[in-house]
């Protein structure tokens, strides 16, 4: 969980972003959105269910900040090894920062809600549904349409870089990411540093939230082994086995196992 004053300086640092990279009237558009549903914005999870990532208030503009910023060392690392620049550091920028705006849902419904079911809310954990009024779209091109509606224009190296964050973890990227021909392969190298960066925040926030509780679980108590032993009493696991099976021949075969 977030504090009310870190969730203040996510925002701030995330609204710091834009100023410092997004150039121009899209900037302002971009700027202003953001701005406009701010409130949303800042308590927003990043998931909406607590085995993802950052499923709390303020779970979405902490994730979106780290893949920003895991975006940008990135580009430092690929750049030292030699990677021939074909995107500018705005479009990593803006890739970056809105690869997951679909989960806004749309200008007037949410997409994430508080659980109002009290059993899975308490058993299982878990404080928000999806909102099932909402038409299907997935989370890309929820975001890709969202910026359409907004008048905000997007390159072609954002527009794949943002469709293909999840790399091959979504199927219809396939298409896209499974090219042998030269021809046929991507041709910025932006779209696999979103992902890399995107991957990375999100296996921090798994690591800082389960992986403590995980590593102090007590291991499983070690299971007794199943003995053929002669003089074991075999006829109560025999007489359980048998007693489901239906088919005569089969019931023979296992039969004449148990009696070995």
């Amino acid at each position: 969980m977030l504090t009310p004053e870190k969730i203040l300086l996510n925002w701030e640092e995330f609204l710091g972003y834009i100023d410092l990279y997004i150039m121009g009237d899209r900037g302002v558009k971009l700027k202003a959105f953001y701005e406009k549903y701010n409130e949303r914005f800042m308590m927003m999870p990043a998931a909406h269910k607590p085995q993802y990532h950052n499923c709390f208030p303020g779970g979405y503009i902490d994730h979106v900040n780290r893949v920003i910023k895991a975006a940008l060392k990135l580009h430092n690392v690929w750049s030292e090894f030699e990677m021939v620049e074909t995107y500018t550091i705005e479009e990593l920028v803006f890739a970056a920062m809105n690869h997951d705006l679909g989960k806004f849902g749309t200008f007037e419904q949410e997409a994430y809600l508080p659980q109002t079911d009290q059993w899975r809310r308490e058993k299982l954990n878990e404080p928000y549904m999806f909102n099932d009024r909402l038409e299907f779209m997935s989370v890309p091109d929820r975001g890709l349409y969202l910026l359409s509606e907004l008048g905000i224009p997007v390159t072609k190296n954002e527009m794949l870089a943002i469709k293909l964050h999840d790399g091959l973890y979504d199927d219809a990227n396939k298409p896209y990411l499974m090219n042998w021909m030269p021809e046929t392969k991507p041709r910025t190298s932006l779209i696999y540093i979103v992902h890399q960066a995107d991957l990375l925040a999100a296996r921090v926030e798994f690591e800082r939230e389960w992986l403590p509780k995980l590593l102090s679980e007590k291991p499983a108590k070690e299971e007794k082994s199943f003995s053929l032993n002669k003089s074991a009493k075999k006829e109560p696991v025999k007489t359980k086995a048998l007693g489901s099976v239906k088919s005569e021949g089969l019931k023979n075969v296992m039969s004449n196992f148990f009696d070995e």
